[in-house]
């Protein structure tokens, strides 16, 4: 019998059959982007090969002013058409089906011809949208139909309309972003005129044997959101004009909430979708926070949607279904949700790829193929970088010896992991331990290697990490002076006024560990719901709390202060960092910037700002002032490897020290 039933059955459209129930959700990679379509193609292609029921694309814009940037994809040429059916020849080949989505960014485009209902701008864009008359709706509406019709000519198995996430057909929907007074403004079957008339003209344009998918907004999380009567009043109107499945959107990029981030609870919008099952006669598919697949079978067999969509998991790991299928499930890579290598790439304009799997968006140029000339290799450290570099080594046909300090692998993984909303990073630690103990990998813990032991190797990597940086603060030695090392991994007693000095991801992870108190949010979504004002669309538009956010009392009083001017945090990830500002914003925690360390006392930390001392009262302080590499064994063998934070202590950086780990043994 099949591990997961639900999960692996086929889906049956009427027209064709999906051979599973797992949905590969859109997501931007910028690949498109660098015209080389042997690589795009790659890319998708290895993940059609990993047994994903239907993928669908990042997003193409019907026309310029729709493109979520200047020059984004799109398929506007006879060119565009060659260039994307070398992607559907390549899925097809492995035996895959795909659909690309039709994305307008409305006013959510970054560019300065960007157009939308009305001549509101949006929060996360410098550019306000010139408000689209009849004919300029006609012009959106013909763009998107032509879209399709040249992605079916393209070879895709479908389209997907983008209809969430505060796009463009969602900015109709809204009245707060809609204020337009005519056939295509008012009331909600003016407001929702607009999207059901896309799909109705995508499906008169594609004919009846072509995938439709709309992208529905469950729950808008902005103040004058859609109430979910209107949103099922939608979802009707969606499928009467032609849809095949409703696959589910959540939150506009614009929301104070967040959605798909590590700390939200696995499967936490689930809910929502289960809120239209039954009301259409189509598919529906639940996505955000699903990354295995236990969790996707449990959602299934109870009814919560007819599929399931993964995005970020299909990063980390291509093989997802096929190893679940062959009951591999504890080799699947996970998805940790951290955004770090993938959403943050992409509003960086950088290709996207994946902490845990380096190869993601590299496919074709970081492969682990097989060595002709196998080699002894030590690898010195267990941490993120010395894991990555033994497993692909050893997946190379290397001989790897790993040696590791401590009683147990993980380095500094084994910190970020004791933060409240970061309780993936066990996952990940979990599946490191997995492949260690399936490989060829000879692991010694407990173990300091010396210099002549190391003289036998090949090759020599030293992978050892960091060590927290002196800060000289005058009266640093004090008792009641912590380094964050002592707090997160030796779980050194904390007093109830504690100043956290440094405001980098470490103090931010320090001060977020120190308030909290209870049970952890991200493993209790009741909890998470009050912490973040979210409750159900039918009783409030918009899924937002008429109350607003109810955080749990912080267990101390906290003080983040920085030498650095300005507000702390700047430097955090671009699309999570405001969600950890936020956070420690709700615990109460004081947040300080341009502060100068004068001194230490046995009251607490006297800073100056201005010209002006004052003192900043505590009964702990924990030092959180950086990282130095902990370079001794790599200034003993000059010749060796020197990766991952031993080679450059840049926070605690597990996406740097995974990428540089792979990319050294993929070329030993």
């Amino acid at each position: 019998m099949s591990p997961y039933p639900n999960m692996l059955a086929p889906l049956d459209l009427g027209h064709t059959t999906l051979k599973n129930r797992v949905l590969m959700g859109s997501m931007h990679t910028g690949l498109e982007e660098r015209g080389d379509w042997t690589r795009v193609a790659e890319y998708y292609g290895e993940r059609a090969r990993g047994g994903v029921g239907l993928i669908v694309t990042g997003g193409m814009a019907p026309n310029a002013e729709g493109g979520v940037f200047p020059g984004a994809a799109g398929l506007y040429t006879p060119q565009d058409i060659a260039n994307h059916r070398v992607v559907t020849d390549r899925v097809h080949a492995e035996g895959g089906k795909i659909a690309m989505q039709i994305l307008h960014a409305g006013r959510y485009a970054y560019g300065p011809d960007c157009v939308a209902p009305s001549a509101l701008k949006s929060p996360i864009s410098p550019f306000k949208p010139r408000a689209l008359d009849e004919d300029g709706i006609e012009k959106q509406i013909a763009d998107s139909a032509t879209a399709a019709a040249r992605a079916q000519e393209a070879g895709y198995d479908g389209v997907e309309v983008m209809g969430s996430e505060g796009y463009f057909l969602n900015q109709f929907l809204c009245a707060a972003t809609n204020h337009r007074t005519d056939r295509w403004g008012g009331d909600y079957a003016n407001r929702m005129r607009l999207p059901v008339e896309v799909v109705r003209r995508v499906r008169e344009t594609v004919g009846p044997d072509f995938i439709l998918i709309y992208r529905i907004s469950l729950i808008d999380l902005v103040p004058g959101g859609q109430s979910f009567d209107e949103v099922l009043r939608l979802a009707h109107a969606i499928e009467a004009a032609g849809a095949s499945i409703l696959n589910t959107g959540i939150g506009w990029h614009e929301a104070r909430v967040p959605t798909i981030a590590t700390s939200v609870p696995r499967g936490g919008w689930a809910w929502v979708t289960r809120k239209l099952m039954g009301q259409v006669g189509i598919p529906v598919i639940t996505s955000n926070r699903i990354n295995t697949p236990d969790l996707a079978e449990e959602l299934l067999a109870e009814g919560a949607a007819d599929m399931v969509s993964l995005a970020r998991p299909f990063l980390a790991d291509p093989e997802f279904v096929a190893k679940a299928a062959a009951g591999r499930t504890k080799e699947i890579a996970p998805c940790i949700a951290c955004n770090q290598a993938c959403l943050d790439h992409t509003f960086q304009g950088k290709i996207s790829s994946c902490l845990v799997n380096p190869r993601a968006g590299h496919e074709t140029d970081l492969n682990y193929t097989p060595t002709n000339t196998p080699k002894r290799i030590a690898v010195v450290g267990a941490g993120p970088a010395g894991l990555m570099a033994a497993l692909v080594a050893d997946q190379r046909g290397h001989d790897v010896t790993l040696y590791e300090a401590d009683a147990r692998i993980g380095g500094q993984l084994n910190m970020a992991r004791v933060i409240p909303g970061k309780e993936e990073f066990h996952g990940l630690v979990d599946w490191f331990a997995t492949m260690i103990a399936s490989s060829g990998i000879a692991l010694h813990l407990s173990t300091r290697a010396a210099p002549e032991a190391l003289a036998a190797f090949d090759e020599v990597i030293i992978a050892t990490g960091v060590t927290p940086r002196d800060p000289a603060i005058d009266g640093q030695t004090a008792p009641h002076v912590l380094r964050y090392t002592q707090v997160l991994r030796d779980k050194a007693p904390v007093g109830a006024r504690v100043v956290v000095v440094g405001a980098g991801g470490i103090g931010f992870d320090v001060a977020e560990y120190l308030a909290h108190q209870g049970p952890s949010a991200t493993l209790d979504l009741p909890l998470w719901q009050r912490e973040w004002g979210v409750t159900d669309p039918a009783t409030a538009p918009g899924g937002l709390a008429p109350d607003g956010p109810d955080p749990t009392p912080p267990a101390r009083q906290i003080t983040l202060v920085q030498r650095k001017p300005g507000k702390p945090g700047k430097g955090l990830g671009k699309t999570t960092g405001w969600i950890h500002r936020a956070s420690l914003a709700a615990k109460g925690v004081t947040m300080l910037g341009g502060m100068a360390y004068k001194r230490i006392t046995a009251e607490g930390l006297v800073v100056e700002r201005d010209g002006a001392e004052q003192l900043l009262p505590a009964d702990t302080i924990v030092l959180c002032t950086g990282q130095d590499p902990l370079r001794d064994l790599a200034n003993a063998l000059p010749h060796a490897h020197v990766i991952g934070g031993a080679d450059v202590a840049a926070e605690l950086d597990a996406k740097r020290a995974i990428d540089q780990g792979a990319r050294l043994a993929a070329a030993l």
